[in-house]
């Protein structure tokens, strides 16, 4: 099981994460008050406004993350991450005085916009923060569960709160929230983001991030993986309410019951995860996570009853942990330090496009074919994706590559590594410094990523 006090024992890592847990805690109570709140300003349309408010967030995440990723190495950290949280506490609470549903939709677009800002950063930040691979793994197994105790706890919170107050209330606490969180940010010593030895401009440095990741087969693999998972998820987001009303016909007191069950298996799978990974390579806990989604969604195929979709939602949980706490650790491995928050934000943003890709199809196919069909669809694209994935990312895949450089003369930032051995006139100034320098023809091997010396993946 996760060794919960070793990575708490950083001081920085303990703060960090106790601004992320009254964060998360604050937004289950926003999600739970938007819903309440939409309701109220257009009961005829609560629904499709719940439903826009997705979009916009997705269109947020997908659009804003990758620019972040491109400049965030030139950002103080520490000020950077405090005054994204100041902001969101001051947008948070701004929300129960807007009175159009318009208004509503412009604030939670700024709302995700500081999520897409911040959170990247922050991802790239912890690996820097806790050097040690088996330390960040615990730490994200920690995150994992913070995530999966949050949408327990809010719920059940929220609940307590209304029934002694209006849900109003519950915007204020999430900002309150935040404003906390920016009080645990200013208690933490972060380290400066590295420089990178990027050259070009403005585009090739928003683009750099998500052209390096899609050129990683490892990472498209992962990707597939989030594609899988996120089917899945999706149906347990957006289905779980038909299944046991329209379907079942069941009470909607017994909805959030069901949706436990994903949430508990997802924190039993967080608990395991750090031990099972010190055994197992990443690529085959991740790939088991992916077939375990595809049993779970066609057990779906015989039209369970409510107690028989209990072990399915768990089992969908149990595979999402399995894919998604391993991701951190491949992104990591796969990117130069300098070059953390290009690939942390490529990543949040590709993965959240296929979040996007499953709320879609979950939510169209059960409208349309109905939830035993919609269980088929989603386990077959669940299959591919998964069966993809095992040949994108070979079993023999290795960090450290021989590969070939041809010769090359250019001129960048950069440091004297092993690309660059070269004399000096005595004008460069202090490294890392600019100016043009020869690259002789080389074959070598090292720990190979997706940067400005190699742009593409040699192969294998």
């Amino acid at each position: 099981m996760i060794a919960v006090a070793t990575p708490l024992l950083n001081s920085n890592f303990r703060w960090l994460f106790l601004g992320q847990l009254v964060s998360l805690l604050g937004t289950g109570l926003t999600t739970v008050a938007l819903a309440l709140f939409a309701f109220d300003l257009k009961p005829s349309d609560a629904g499709l406004a719940l439903g826009v408010a997705l979009a916009i967030k997705m269109v947020a995440y997908l659009s804003v993350a990758p620019i972040v990723g491109g400049y965030a190495n030139r950002l103080p950290r520490k000020k950077w991450l405090s005054g994204l949280n100041a902001g969101r506490a001051l947008l948070v609470a701004l929300l129960p005085f807007c009175d159009a549903i318009w208004q509503l939709f412009v604030v939670i677009f700024w709302l995700n916009v500081m999520a897409a800002a911040y959170t990247p950063v922050y991802q790239a930040l912890l690996p820097d923060i806790l050097p040690d691979e088996k330390e960040y793994t615990q730490a994200l197994s920690l995150s994992r569960l913070a995530m999966e105790v949050e949408s327990l706890l809010s719920p059940a919170l929220a609940a307590v709160i209304i029934f002694f107050t209006s849900y109003e209330w519950l915007f204020e606490l999430n900002s309150a929230g935040f404003a906390l969180s920016v009080v645990f940010i200013y208690m933490t010593q972060l380290p400066k983001s590295k420089s990178n030895d990027r050259s070009g401009g403005l585009w090739q440095h928003v683009s750099f991030g998500i052209k390096s990741y899609l050129r990683t087969p490892r990472l498209c693999a992962v990707l597939l993986l989030n594609l899988a998972l996120s089917a899945a998820g999706a149906m347990v987001i957006v289905n779980s309410v038909v299944y046991v009303r329209g379907v079942l016909g069941l009470s909607e007191e017994q909805v959030p019951l069901l949706m436990v069950s994903a949430g508990l298996g997802s924190m039993l799978a967080a608990l395991y995860l750090p031990s099972l990974l010190e055994r197992f390579h990443d690529r085959s806990v991740m790939l088991c996570g992916g077939v375990i989604i595809v049993v779970a969604l066609l057990a779906g195929i015989v039209g369970p009853s409510y107690l028989g979709l209990f072990p399915i939602w768990c089992l969908i949980g149990v595979g999402s942990s399995m894919i998604l706490i391993p991701t951190g650790r491949v992104v990591r491995q796969s990117c130069k330090e300098s070059d953390r928050n290009d690939y942390f934000s490529a990543n949040f943003a590709l993965t959240h496009g296929m979040w996007l890709i499953g709320y879609l199809l979950a939510g169209g196919l059960g409208s349309v074919l109905g939830m035993e069909q919609t269980f088929i669809w989603l386990a077959v694209l669940a299959g591919i994706s998964t069966l993809l994935a095992s040949v994108i990312w070979k079993s023999h895949d290795r960090y450290e590559l021989w590969h070939e450089h041809s010769e090359l003369e250019h001129l960048h930032p950069h440091t004297h590594d092993e690309h660059h051995q070269h004399e000096h006139e005595g004008w460069e100034g202090a490294e890392p410094h600019t100016h043009p320098h020869y690259h002789k023809h080389q074959k070598h091997r090292h720990k190979y990523v997706i940067d400005e010396h190699h742009s593409y993946w040699p192969k294998q």
